[in-house]
């Protein structure tokens, strides 16, 4: 499997609609990182221009990877080792090339239901499968910028829950999205066996 994910901290919305750098909020960093190594997930970008934020995120990758942390916690050091700071979606997107020799397919995700171009779970999952180089793109504050959504070569089908509220943090969004694609629900058992 050669699937990517990237945290996208610009470009973003705000609730006004207008675009913005978010700040990067540590557990995000934390939980993406555990969750990428849970599902196979070859590298987790932390993507932000942001000088202060990325020295952030480097510093909070080092005390797992290299620091006290990762003799305390051998199991996140093990999750953060995959996580990298990028500047830009475009560098991002440069490295990964170079590790793979080939482009990455670049799939939105997006609560809106407005989908023009979307893509279903089902298809993604043949795809991850089909040894695709992919790269998932998540946005921070209020979601991916137009012209991100634009660039990407496809746009994930959003999470629709049974009520009309939806406005699920982007590591729990994260994890359902992995779980659906990268899960291994043909080999669970079909029932529970009683205590």
């Amino acid at each position: 499997m050669r699937l990517y994910i990237a945290l996208l901290h610009y470009p973003v919305y705000n609730k006004n609609d207008e675009r913005i750098a978010s700040a990067i909020t540590t557990v995000d960093l934390h939980d993406l990182a555990r969750l990428s190594r849970t599902y196979g997930v070859k590298r987790f970008f932390i993507i932000t221009p942001l000088t202060d934020q990325q020295r952030l995120a480097e510093r909070v990758k080092s005390h797992w990877t290299e620091g006290y942390g990762a003799v305390y916690n051998p199991d996140r050091k093990f999750a953060l080792e995959i996580a990298c700071v990028s500047g830009s979606l475009e560098e991002t997107i440069r490295e990964i090339e170079d590790a793979e020799r080939e482009r990455p397919l670049l799939i939105a995700t997006d609560a809106s239901n407005q989908n023009v171009r979307s893509l279903d779970y089902k298809e993604a999952k043949q795809m991850i499968r089909s040894d695709r180089v992919l790269m998932i793109l998540f946005g921070t504050a209020w979601g991916l910028d137009r012209a991100v959504i634009q660039e990407a070569d496809y746009l994930l089908d959003p999470i629709i829950g049974p009520t009309p509220y939806n406005h699920l943090s982007v590591r729990t969004a994260a994890a359902i999205i992995l779980d659906r694609l990268a899960g291994q629900h043909d080999t669970m058992p079909s029932s529970f066996e009683h205590c």
